[in-house]
Protein backbone atom coordinates (compact mmCIF):
# COMPACT_ATOMS: atom_id res chain seq x y z
CA UNK A 1 0.00 0.00 0.00
CA UNK A 2 1.53 3.01 -1.13
CA UNK A 3 1.59 5.62 1.70
CA UNK A 4 0.25 9.03 -0.18
CA UNK A 5 -2.94 10.45 0.61
CA UNK A 6 -4.85 11.28 -1.89
CA UNK A 7 -5.80 9.45 -4.79
CA UNK A 8 -7.12 10.74 -8.15
CA UNK A 9 -9.71 8.56 -10.50
CA UNK A 10 -11.60 8.77 -13.02
CA UNK A 11 -15.62 8.28 -13.08
CA UNK A 12 -17.83 7.79 -16.06
CA UNK A 13 -20.73 9.74 -16.29
CA UNK A 14 -23.79 8.89 -17.68
CA UNK A 15 -22.82 10.20 -20.73
CA UNK A 16 -20.10 7.75 -21.37
CA UNK A 17 -17.85 10.77 -20.75
CA UNK A 18 -14.70 10.44 -18.31
CA UNK A 19 -14.54 13.29 -15.45
CA UNK A 20 -11.70 13.76 -12.77
CA UNK A 21 -12.54 12.48 -9.24
CA UNK A 22 -11.29 13.67 -6.26
CA UNK A 23 -10.77 11.70 -3.25
CA UNK A 24 -10.99 13.88 0.78
CA UNK A 25 -7.89 12.81 1.60
CA UNK A 26 -7.34 14.42 5.43
CA UNK A 27 -8.13 11.68 8.10
CA UNK A 28 -10.90 14.35 9.12
CA UNK A 29 -12.47 14.16 5.99
CA UNK A 30 -12.45 10.00 5.42
CA UNK A 31 -13.25 9.20 9.35
CA UNK A 32 -14.55 11.74 11.26
CA UNK A 33 -13.06 9.98 14.48
CA UNK A 34 -9.30 9.77 15.52
CA UNK A 35 -10.09 6.50 17.34
CA UNK A 36 -11.66 5.05 14.26
CA UNK A 37 -8.15 5.92 12.54
CA UNK A 38 -6.23 4.26 15.60
CA UNK A 39 -8.47 0.93 15.67
CA UNK A 40 -7.65 0.71 11.80
CA UNK A 41 -3.53 1.29 12.42
CA UNK A 42 -3.75 -1.24 15.22
CA UNK A 43 -6.16 -4.01 13.59
CA UNK A 44 -4.48 -3.95 9.98
CA UNK A 45 -1.17 -3.01 10.83
CA UNK A 46 -1.00 0.26 8.75
CA UNK A 47 0.80 4.07 9.18
CA UNK A 48 -1.96 6.92 9.80
CA UNK A 49 -1.01 7.74 6.12
CA UNK A 50 -1.27 4.23 4.86
CA UNK A 51 -4.83 3.65 6.70
CA UNK A 52 -6.46 7.20 5.34
CA UNK A 53 -5.11 6.35 1.94
CA UNK A 54 -6.63 3.22 2.02
CA UNK A 55 -10.38 4.44 3.44
CA UNK A 56 -10.60 7.37 0.94
CA UNK A 57 -9.63 4.70 -2.09
CA UNK A 58 -12.19 2.48 -1.05
CA UNK A 59 -14.77 5.13 -0.14
CA UNK A 60 -14.22 6.14 -4.10
CA UNK A 61 -14.36 2.33 -4.98
CA UNK A 62 -17.75 2.33 -3.56
CA UNK A 63 -18.85 4.71 -6.12
CA UNK A 64 -17.30 3.16 -9.14
CA UNK A 65 -18.23 -0.28 -7.94
CA UNK A 66 -22.46 0.71 -8.03
CA UNK A 67 -22.02 2.87 -10.87
CA UNK A 68 -20.21 -0.02 -13.18
CA UNK A 69 -23.18 -2.66 -11.69
CA UNK A 70 -25.58 -0.21 -13.67
CA UNK A 71 -23.78 0.27 -16.52
CA UNK A 72 -22.40 -3.49 -17.49
CA UNK A 73 -25.63 -5.05 -16.58
CA UNK A 74 -26.28 -8.87 -16.63
CA UNK A 75 -22.46 -9.20 -17.63
CA UNK A 76 -21.15 -7.53 -14.41
CA UNK A 77 -19.81 -10.40 -11.84
CA UNK A 78 -18.96 -8.68 -8.78
CA UNK A 79 -15.72 -6.55 -7.30
CA UNK A 80 -13.07 -6.97 -5.27
CA UNK A 81 -9.63 -5.72 -4.35
CA UNK A 82 -6.97 -8.00 -5.59
CA UNK A 83 -4.69 -9.05 -2.39
CA UNK A 84 -1.87 -6.80 -2.07
CA UNK A 85 -3.67 -3.63 -4.84
CA UNK A 86 -5.39 -0.47 -4.42
CA UNK A 87 -6.96 -0.80 -7.40
CA UNK A 88 -10.59 -2.53 -7.81
CA UNK A 89 -10.90 -4.85 -9.71
CA UNK A 90 -14.36 -5.71 -11.66
CA UNK A 91 -15.66 -8.95 -13.03
CA UNK A 92 -17.13 -9.06 -16.45
CA UNK A 93 -19.10 -12.23 -18.47
CA UNK A 94 -18.33 -10.50 -21.45
CA UNK A 95 -14.65 -9.32 -22.59
CA UNK A 96 -15.99 -6.99 -24.56
CA UNK A 97 -16.78 -4.77 -21.72
CA UNK A 98 -13.01 -4.55 -21.03
CA UNK A 99 -12.57 -0.84 -22.05
CA UNK A 100 -16.30 0.06 -19.82
CA UNK A 101 -14.60 -1.06 -16.99
CA UNK A 102 -11.15 0.90 -17.45
CA UNK A 103 -12.64 3.97 -18.32
CA UNK A 104 -15.14 4.04 -14.73
CA UNK A 105 -11.80 3.32 -13.32
CA UNK A 106 -11.51 -0.51 -12.44
CA UNK A 107 -9.69 -3.30 -13.51
CA UNK A 108 -11.45 -5.52 -15.65
CA UNK A 109 -11.11 -9.58 -15.17
CA UNK A 110 -13.14 -12.20 -17.60
CA UNK A 111 -15.29 -14.88 -15.80
CA UNK A 112 -17.91 -17.28 -16.70
CA UNK A 113 -20.80 -16.75 -14.28
CA UNK A 114 -22.50 -13.39 -13.38
CA UNK A 115 -22.68 -11.78 -10.15
CA UNK A 116 -26.90 -12.34 -11.33
CA UNK A 117 -26.45 -16.27 -12.06
CA UNK A 118 -24.50 -16.78 -9.06
CA UNK A 119 -26.85 -14.80 -6.99
CA UNK A 120 -29.92 -16.65 -8.16
CA UNK A 121 -28.01 -20.02 -7.31
CA UNK A 122 -27.68 -18.60 -3.64
CA UNK A 123 -31.68 -18.06 -3.70
CA UNK A 124 -32.17 -21.63 -4.90
CA UNK A 125 -30.07 -22.62 -1.85
CA UNK A 126 -32.25 -19.82 0.33
CA UNK A 127 -35.56 -21.20 -0.79
CA UNK A 128 -34.34 -25.16 -0.75
CA UNK A 129 -36.52 -27.27 2.24
CA UNK A 130 -33.82 -29.80 2.14
CA UNK A 131 -31.99 -30.30 5.32
CA UNK A 132 -29.24 -28.46 6.30
CA UNK A 133 -28.00 -30.86 9.13
CA UNK A 134 -24.31 -29.64 10.06
CA UNK A 135 -24.09 -26.54 7.58
CA UNK A 136 -23.47 -23.11 8.87
CA UNK A 137 -23.60 -20.72 5.70
CA UNK A 138 -23.54 -20.34 1.92
CA UNK A 139 -22.47 -17.63 -0.35
CA UNK A 140 -21.20 -15.63 -3.69
CA UNK A 141 -17.65 -15.61 -3.53
CA UNK A 142 -16.63 -13.26 -6.00
CA UNK A 143 -13.00 -13.63 -6.25
CA UNK A 144 -13.33 -17.21 -7.27
CA UNK A 145 -16.41 -16.97 -9.12
CA UNK A 146 -18.72 -19.68 -7.73
CA UNK A 147 -20.90 -19.99 -4.72
CA UNK A 148 -19.77 -21.25 -1.56
CA UNK A 149 -20.79 -23.76 0.92
CA UNK A 150 -19.45 -24.22 4.08
CA UNK A 151 -20.41 -27.02 6.56
CA UNK A 152 -19.28 -29.33 9.49
CA UNK A 153 -18.94 -32.32 7.49
CA UNK A 154 -18.06 -31.77 3.40
CA UNK A 155 -20.59 -34.67 2.71
CA UNK A 156 -23.49 -33.14 4.64
CA UNK A 157 -23.03 -29.95 2.58
CA UNK A 158 -23.04 -31.50 -0.88
CA UNK A 159 -26.28 -33.46 -0.22
CA UNK A 160 -27.50 -30.55 1.08
CA UNK A 161 -26.67 -28.92 -2.51
CA UNK A 162 -27.76 -31.92 -4.63
CA UNK A 163 -31.54 -32.05 -2.65
CA UNK A 164 -31.80 -27.78 -3.32
CA UNK A 165 -31.48 -28.62 -6.89
CA UNK A 166 -28.93 -25.93 -7.06
CA UNK A 167 -26.09 -26.03 -10.03
CA UNK A 168 -23.53 -28.08 -8.25
CA UNK A 169 -21.11 -27.30 -11.04
CA UNK A 170 -20.94 -24.03 -9.71
CA UNK A 171 -20.92 -24.43 -5.78
CA UNK A 172 -18.13 -25.35 -3.73
CA UNK A 173 -18.75 -26.88 -0.29
CA UNK A 174 -16.12 -25.96 2.35
CA UNK A 175 -15.51 -27.80 5.76
CA UNK A 176 -15.14 -25.78 9.15
CA UNK A 177 -16.08 -26.73 12.62
CA UNK A 178 -16.91 -23.10 13.40
CA UNK A 179 -20.26 -22.10 14.16
CA UNK A 180 -21.78 -18.56 14.44
CA UNK A 181 -24.25 -17.52 17.21
CA UNK A 182 -25.79 -14.36 17.74
CA UNK A 183 -24.69 -12.02 20.17
CA UNK A 184 -26.90 -9.95 22.67
CA UNK A 185 -25.96 -7.23 25.13
CA UNK A 186 -24.45 -4.84 22.76
CA UNK A 187 -23.93 -1.32 21.74
CA UNK A 188 -22.38 -0.21 18.56
CA UNK A 189 -23.78 3.25 19.80
CA UNK A 190 -25.86 4.03 23.17
CA UNK A 191 -26.95 0.35 24.80
CA UNK A 192 -31.02 -0.17 24.76
CA UNK A 193 -32.88 -2.64 26.55
CA UNK A 194 -36.27 -4.61 26.22
CA UNK A 195 -37.94 -6.89 28.37
CA UNK A 196 -35.07 -9.88 27.62
CA UNK A 197 -32.15 -8.34 26.04
CA UNK A 198 -29.76 -5.29 26.19
CA UNK A 199 -29.16 -4.13 22.92
CA UNK A 200 -26.96 -1.36 20.92
CA UNK A 201 -28.30 1.38 18.53
CA UNK A 202 -27.09 0.72 14.92
CA UNK A 203 -27.78 4.01 12.95
CA UNK A 204 -30.21 7.16 13.91
CA UNK A 205 -32.89 7.68 11.01
CA UNK A 206 -35.98 9.95 11.15
CA UNK A 207 -38.13 8.69 13.91
CA UNK A 208 -35.67 6.29 15.99
CA UNK A 209 -33.23 3.96 15.75
CA UNK A 210 -32.11 0.64 13.35
CA UNK A 211 -31.47 -2.49 14.79
CA UNK A 212 -30.67 -5.96 14.74
CA UNK A 213 -33.89 -7.64 14.61
CA UNK A 214 -33.52 -10.64 17.25
CA UNK A 215 -33.27 -7.84 19.59
CA UNK A 216 -36.98 -7.61 19.43
CA UNK A 217 -40.60 -7.91 18.00
CA UNK A 218 -43.09 -5.48 16.64
CA UNK A 219 -43.96 -3.59 19.59
CA UNK A 220 -41.59 -4.26 22.09
CA UNK A 221 -41.11 -1.60 24.12
CA UNK A 222 -37.57 -0.32 24.36
CA UNK A 223 -35.51 1.44 27.48
CA UNK A 224 -32.50 4.00 26.93
CA UNK A 225 -29.13 3.26 28.06
CA UNK A 226 -30.58 5.06 31.14
CA UNK A 227 -33.72 3.49 31.58
CA UNK A 228 -35.94 5.79 30.30
CA UNK A 229 -38.52 5.21 28.03
CA UNK A 230 -37.64 5.49 24.89
CA UNK A 231 -39.76 3.70 21.98
CA UNK A 232 -41.25 0.66 21.07
CA UNK A 233 -40.13 -1.90 17.66
CA UNK A 234 -42.23 -0.68 14.69
CA UNK A 235 -40.90 -3.61 12.53
CA UNK A 236 -38.52 -6.60 13.42
CA UNK A 237 -37.11 -9.83 11.04
CA UNK A 238 -35.64 -12.56 12.65
CA UNK A 239 -34.94 -15.15 11.41
CA UNK A 240 -34.75 -14.87 7.53
CA UNK A 241 -32.92 -11.39 8.02
CA UNK A 242 -31.44 -9.97 11.30
CA UNK A 243 -32.59 -6.30 10.97
CA UNK A 244 -35.60 -3.91 12.67
CA UNK A 245 -36.32 -0.73 13.43
CA UNK A 246 -36.97 1.58 17.07
CA UNK A 247 -39.65 4.85 16.83
CA UNK A 248 -38.63 7.02 19.83
CA UNK A 249 -40.91 9.07 21.58
CA UNK A 250 -40.45 12.64 22.22
CA UNK A 251 -37.77 12.46 24.68
CA UNK A 252 -35.24 11.33 22.21
CA UNK A 253 -33.73 12.91 19.71
CA UNK A 254 -31.83 10.62 17.14
CA UNK A 255 -28.46 12.41 15.87
CA UNK A 256 -26.34 10.81 13.04
CA UNK A 257 -23.42 9.91 14.68
CA UNK A 258 -22.02 6.40 16.45
CA UNK A 259 -20.98 7.04 20.02
CA UNK A 260 -17.37 6.10 20.92
CA UNK A 261 -18.05 7.20 24.44
CA UNK A 262 -14.25 8.95 24.01
CA UNK A 263 -15.98 11.15 21.06
CA UNK A 264 -18.14 10.02 18.25
CA UNK A 265 -18.16 9.53 14.83
CA UNK A 266 -20.00 11.10 12.19
CA UNK A 267 -22.41 9.54 9.83
CA UNK A 268 -21.85 11.09 6.27
CA UNK A 269 -23.85 8.17 4.18
CA UNK A 270 -24.16 4.63 3.33
CA UNK A 271 -22.07 3.79 0.22
CA UNK A 272 -21.41 0.03 0.43
CA UNK A 273 -17.78 -1.05 0.49
CA UNK A 274 -16.66 -3.84 -1.70
CA UNK A 275 -15.26 -6.94 -0.76
CA UNK A 276 -11.43 -6.71 0.36
CA UNK A 277 -13.01 -3.07 2.28
CA UNK A 278 -11.56 -2.35 5.59
CA UNK A 279 -14.48 -1.84 7.88
CA UNK A 280 -14.53 -1.40 11.68
CA UNK A 281 -16.89 -1.69 14.34
CA UNK A 282 -18.10 -0.53 17.87
CA UNK A 283 -19.20 -3.01 20.35
CA UNK A 284 -19.84 -2.46 24.25
CA UNK A 285 -17.75 -5.76 24.91
CA UNK A 286 -14.78 -5.07 22.85
CA UNK A 287 -14.71 -1.27 21.84
CA UNK A 288 -13.36 -0.35 17.99
CA UNK A 289 -11.87 -3.63 16.25
CA UNK A 290 -11.08 -2.96 12.10
CA UNK A 291 -11.14 -5.73 9.70
CA UNK A 292 -12.04 -6.09 5.96
CA UNK A 293 -15.10 -7.55 3.94
CA UNK A 294 -14.66 -11.60 2.72
CA UNK A 295 -18.02 -12.04 1.72
CA UNK A 296 -21.63 -10.27 1.05
CA UNK A 297 -24.50 -12.01 0.18
CA UNK A 298 -24.19 -14.86 2.36
CA UNK A 299 -26.83 -16.70 4.18
CA UNK A 300 -25.78 -18.38 7.33
CA UNK A 301 -27.59 -20.68 9.49
CA UNK A 302 -27.91 -20.26 12.88
CA UNK A 303 -29.80 -22.41 14.86
CA UNK A 304 -32.85 -19.87 15.25
CA UNK A 305 -32.74 -20.58 11.51
CA UNK A 306 -31.39 -18.93 8.28
CA UNK A 307 -30.68 -15.12 8.05
CA UNK A 308 -29.99 -14.12 4.11
CA UNK A 309 -28.61 -11.39 2.66
CA UNK A 310 -25.07 -11.29 5.55
CA UNK A 311 -21.86 -9.73 4.91
CA UNK A 312 -19.10 -11.76 6.26
CA UNK A 313 -15.84 -9.87 7.76
CA UNK A 314 -12.70 -10.84 9.63
CA UNK A 315 -13.05 -8.56 12.28
CA UNK A 316 -13.50 -10.06 15.69
CA UNK A 317 -16.41 -9.92 18.08
CA UNK A 318 -17.84 -10.87 21.29
CA UNK A 319 -21.23 -11.69 23.13
CA UNK A 320 -22.26 -8.28 23.69
CA UNK A 321 -21.41 -6.60 20.34
CA UNK A 322 -24.00 -7.62 18.43
CA UNK A 323 -26.66 -5.22 16.67
CA UNK A 324 -23.55 -2.59 16.78
CA UNK A 325 -22.45 -0.14 13.90
CA UNK A 326 -20.07 -0.88 11.16
CA UNK A 327 -18.02 1.99 9.21
CA UNK A 328 -15.62 1.79 5.97
CA UNK A 329 -14.64 5.29 7.06
CA UNK A 330 -17.81 7.81 7.54
CA UNK A 331 -20.19 5.18 5.52
CA UNK A 332 -22.36 3.32 7.22
CA UNK A 333 -22.13 -0.47 6.54
CA UNK A 334 -24.61 -2.26 8.64
CA UNK A 335 -25.51 -3.87 11.91
CA UNK A 336 -23.99 -6.55 13.72
CA UNK A 337 -25.84 -9.77 13.71
CA UNK A 338 -23.32 -12.94 14.70
CA UNK A 339 -19.85 -14.69 14.73
CA UNK A 340 -17.55 -16.86 15.94
CA UNK A 341 -14.13 -16.13 17.88
CA UNK A 342 -13.29 -13.62 20.55
CA UNK A 343 -10.73 -10.75 20.26
CA UNK A 344 -8.41 -12.99 21.69
CA UNK A 345 -7.44 -15.56 19.32
CA UNK A 346 -9.25 -13.85 16.41
CA UNK A 347 -12.69 -14.80 14.46
CA UNK A 348 -15.39 -13.80 12.08
CA UNK A 349 -18.18 -11.44 12.31
CA UNK A 350 -21.19 -10.92 10.20
CA UNK A 351 -23.41 -7.94 9.92
CA UNK A 352 -26.57 -7.45 7.98
CA UNK A 353 -26.37 -4.54 5.58
CA UNK A 354 -28.02 -1.45 6.28
CA UNK A 355 -29.53 -0.09 2.77
CA UNK A 356 -31.65 -3.11 2.77
CA UNK A 357 -32.48 -1.92 6.52
CA UNK A 358 -33.62 1.44 5.07
CA UNK A 359 -35.41 0.31 2.07
CA UNK A 360 -37.49 -2.29 4.09
CA UNK A 361 -38.66 0.18 6.16
CA UNK A 362 -38.63 3.39 3.60
CA UNK A 363 -36.14 5.10 6.41
CA UNK A 364 -33.41 7.54 5.63
CA UNK A 365 -30.19 7.84 7.87
CA UNK A 366 -29.52 10.81 9.80
CA UNK A 367 -25.85 12.50 9.08
CA UNK A 368 -23.74 14.14 11.10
Amino acid sequence: MQSAVRFIGTALLATGTVAALTVPASANEVFGSPEMLTAMQRDLGLTAEQATARAANEMRAAETEAHLRGVLGDSFAGAHFAHGSAKLTVSVTDAGKADVVRAGGAEPRFVARSARSLDAIVSTLDRSSAPVRGVSSWHVDTVNNRVVVTAKVVADGEEFVRASGADADAVEVRQSDRQPTLRYDVRGGDAYYTSVYRCSIGFSVQGGYVTAGHCGRAGSATQGYNRVSQGSFRGSTFPGGDYGWVATNSSWAPRGVVNRYSGTVAVRGSNEAAIGSSVCRSGSTTGWHCGVVTAKNETVQYQQGAVHGMTRTNACSEPGDSGGAWLTGNQAQGVTSGGWGDCRTGGETWFYPVKPILSRYGLGLILG
